[in-house]
Order: C-alpha cells, then structure tokens, then sequence
C-alpha cells in the first residue's frame, strides 16, 4: 500500500526521489520556497539573453536515462543531449592555449606542443583515473553506504586502492612534470568544491568521468533538465506547490510525521524527504531536542564546499577567443586555494570559467552577441566578508579587466546586460549551507565516506538528498543521492 510522502525542496536530488516514489506509487507532495523547480539548476533571461546560473555540463548521462527508464519513460522524449567539443579550453597568462577533448590523439597532438615531456604520462594518468573509477563506481557512487550489508558488499582491497593519502596536487605533481597539466589536473576538485591541495587523491576519479566518459550540454540550456524532471514527476501525479517555505518538520518520539509551513498551518504525511542541505535541515528544520548535543555539534561543524561569485554579461560582440567552456588559470594556483580555503578572503588573482552557450546555441544571445556566465571560486559566507552591490561591481571590474588582458578585448564597452550571484544569494535563495555551491566538501583524506547519509540515523521516517548528501554534488551524484534514499526506504517497507 502506497504511502503519503512530502518532500522539501525541488532542486534535482527532490524532483529525483519525487518521481522515483511517484512511479513506485506513493502519494507525494513537494514544496519549493522558489517560484521554479531546480534549485540551483536555475536560469536567468533579459533583453534577448538567457543564462543557466547554475551546473553547465551534464556527465555520465545514464543516470539520467536510468531515472526515466525506472519511472517508464525515454528521455530521449524529454531532453536532448549534445557532446560538447573541446570539452574545455584552457589559457593561461603566458598565451599558451589547449583545447582538451575526449578525441585523444587530438588532444595528444596539442600536449606534443606545449609539454612534450608529459605526452606519455597524459595516457598514463587516464589509465589510473579509470582504475580509481573502476574501484569506486560500486564501492562509493552506486553504494548507498547505510547499512551493515552495504558496508559488507564493499571490497576491502579496494578501499585501499583508492589513492586517499596523498591529496589531489600531490599526485598530480607526481605524475606530471608540465606546469600546464599539473594546473588542468588539479582543477577538478573544484567541481566539487573542494581543494586540490587538501582533498584526497580519489577526486581525481573526476577527471575520468569528464576526459573520458564524455561532457554533454542540453539543447536550449541545462536549465531544461530541470523543466524535464518537473513534467516528469507531473505526469506521475506529484503534486507540487511553489513559494511555500518549510518552517520546520513536525516530529513525535524522534519520528518524522510532517511538515509546518512559515504560516504556522502544518500537513502530516508517513514520510519526509528533504531535499534542501543536510546542514540546515538537522538545525533549522528539527526541533533542538531531537538531537544530542554532540549530535549538533559533529553536524554544526561540516565544513561545507567553496561557494563562487557569478557574473552573468550579456555582450553584444562574439569573442573568437571562447569557445562553450573555457578556463583562464591564475598564476599562482596554490596561493589562490590558500586565500579561499585558510584566509577565507576572495583571490586577489582568480581562475576565471566562462560558460558561453551561445558558442553552441545561437538564440541564447541576440544575433552577434554572447551570454557570458562567468564563475570564479570563492569562500563560503564568513564574517570576514559581507556581499553588497559596491562589492560585486569592484570584484566584477577586476575580473573583467582580467579577461580584456587575456585576450577579450573590448569586453567592458560591449557590456549590454551585467548581473551578479554572490555567496550571500545562494544562502538565501537555496539555504545552503554557509552559501556553499556544492554541499560538503571533500577536504579530508576519507570525507566522501562521511558525508551525511541518505537515511537519517537520529529521526525514523525522515531521508535526505542532494549535494550536501552522499554521494556528493554535480547533477549525476545528486541524483544518485535521491536514488539511494528510495532504495533505502523501498527496502525498509
């Protein structure tokens, strides 16, 4: 017999579990304090421009499938995917240039060019990224990691084959002699939102994912995965209600029963699924005797991801220079990291990502223009830092004058639409933890084993997913996250 499900949030991790519990033929209901579905997974349209504001590259798409698959559904019928190529072109401030590609003796031509000494170990280094993939795709990402029979499925040599001692720059410059390449491969713990020089090595398994298994883009922007999911999960009868805000989740002997909303009127339902971060569910949406003082305190210090400061330009020239994803490194990687991570202050001197969709989808900007979104990592919220509009305009300008010496020349008087994203928003918008983008980060030698879990060990009834949950962010592992949560709690009924 089906159950009454409520779910809080409808970022990618709630649209997930929704239309998952919904073909399994539960009753679900989600609320989303937004007006729109996505969560982070956002857009942004004015004056003929549209931007995503939030993930701009889809890998390992047969999670995708797979959720359209298990609800009955071809997602061919709802999304259409594009490979995107070069997947990303780096720069860096001497003018060396590399347009790194899943074609692998283009890319093997170009790293000839520029380190020769590193053409070699290039193949290497992907061949050891596939093994780290081989080893954690069941033990980590496709393992809910709840219980005692998932621990026991879990190869115990694997476990210590996943590179977890050194950190991610460690290997790196071990295996890389190049300049250039240390700094594309230590990059990739940034879609994490973690550091290249305190997360574990494992995370280069991130680097297989992208170089190997692909990036894909969605025609008319990654905002319409989002869209997808709430048509799916419309089709199947959830009933979802925007702008409404949870207060908190009604409890009855550390049991969840349901939600309260900020008018004060309440709705019981069997079951809870919260979709918004672990963080701000366990301290601001539970009553504080639900949990042991100890309990707060171990959650209270998660040390959440970087957040980012995002500027959006609308321009109304192309840029020759860009293509869909490009990096524009900093001089001094490591010194950027420690001003994010340990001085928690903005880089004086930050890697810059632009996403131009409009190199890929001409209508995302009108003719001759460019829709710019335009990231660079910066520090969760702190008091060492407060976000106001003289702030953005100041930090923005110097970004911008970065990019003019880097090559776009005339940016800033073809500027037709500015707007910014501050950690500040994402706080507020999303209740993020500390304004985080990714959720947890993974700074600690075995945090990917640690994050929060998919079923809450201090409340019966009550499952969590998204970024902030195991198995972490990025749109495949938040689906993943909702994906364990249901099969947790399809097992326990």
């Amino acid at each position: 017999m089906g159950k009454t499900i409520g779910i809080i949030g409808a970022g990618i991790g709630g649209l997930t579990a929704a239309a998952r519990l919904a073909a399994d033929g539960h009753s679900v209901s989600l609320w989303e304090k937004n007006g729109r579905p996505g969560g982070k997974m956002n857009e942004v349209r004015e004056s003929g421009f549209r931007f995503d504001t939030g993930p701009s590259l889809l890998t390992m798409p047969h999670v995708v499938r797979e959720l359209f698959e298990y609800c009955g559904r071809n997602a061919d019928d709802y999304i259409e995917l594009v490979p995107v190529n070069p997947l990303c072109r780096y720069n860096w401030q001497d003018g060396t240039q590399f347009d790194c590609s899943t074609d692998l003796q283009h890319t093997l031509a170009q790293i000839q060019e520029f380190a020769p000494e590193d053409t070699e170990e290039y193949i290497k280094f992907l061949g050891y990224t596939a093994d780290l993939y081989q080893k954690t795709a069941g033990t980590f990402i496709m393992n809910p990691l709840q219980t005692i029979k998932d621990l026991r499925s879990l190869k115990k040599s694997d476990i210590f084959k996943i590179d977890a001692f050194p950190t991610v720059s460690t290997r790196v410059d071990r295996c890389f002699t190049s300049p250039y390449l240390r700094q594309v491969f230590k990059r990739f713990a940034t879609y994490n939102g973690s550091s290249p020089y305190l997360a574990p090595a494992t995370i280069n398994v991130i680097a297989y994912v992208e170089l190997c298994l692909g990036g894909y883009y969605l025609k008319g922007g990654l905002y319409q995965l989002a869209t997808a999911l709430e048509k799916l999960c419309t089709e199947l009868g959830v009933d979802i209600v925007y702008d409404t805000e949870i207060r908190s989740i009604i409890t009855e002997n550390k049991t969840a029963k349901g939600v309260r909303f900020e008018d004060g009127s309440r709705t019981e339902t069997d079951v809870v699924f919260s979709n918004s971060d672990a963080t701000h569910t366990y301290l601001q949406l539970l009553d504080e005797n639900n949990l042991k003082y100890k309990q707060q305190q171990k959650i209270q210090y998660i040390e959440p991801s970087c957040s980012g400061f995002v500027m959006m330009l609308g321009t109304s020239v192309r840029f020759e220079k860009l293509v869909h994803h490009n990096i524009f490194f900093s001089k001094d990687y490591e010194k950027e990291f420690t001003e994010i991570f340990h001085r928690k202050v903005l880089p004086e001197d930050p890697t810059i990502y632009i996403a131009d969709t409009s190199y890929t989808d001409a209508g995302h900007a009108p003719e001759g223009g460019s829709n710019l979104f335009i990231l660079v990592n910066a520090p969760y919220l702190t008091e060492k830092l407060s976000w106001n509009e003289q702030k953005c305009l100041e930090y923005g300008d110097i970004i911008i004058n970065k990019l003019e010496q880097q090559g776009l020349d005339g940016l800033r008087e073809h500027i037709e639409v500015r707007k910014h994203i501050t950690p500040q928003d994402f706080y507020d918008l999303y209740r993020s933890n500390k304004g985080s983008i990714y959720g947890t980060s993974s700074n600690q030698q075995l945090s990917a084993f640690m994050r929060p879990r998919n079923k809450s060990p201090y409340i019966r009834n009550l499952y969590l997913a998204g970024g902030s949950t195991h198995p972490g962010g990025g749109i495949p592992l938040v689906m993943m996250s909702a994906r364990h949560a249901v099969t947790i709690f399809n097992r326990e009924q």
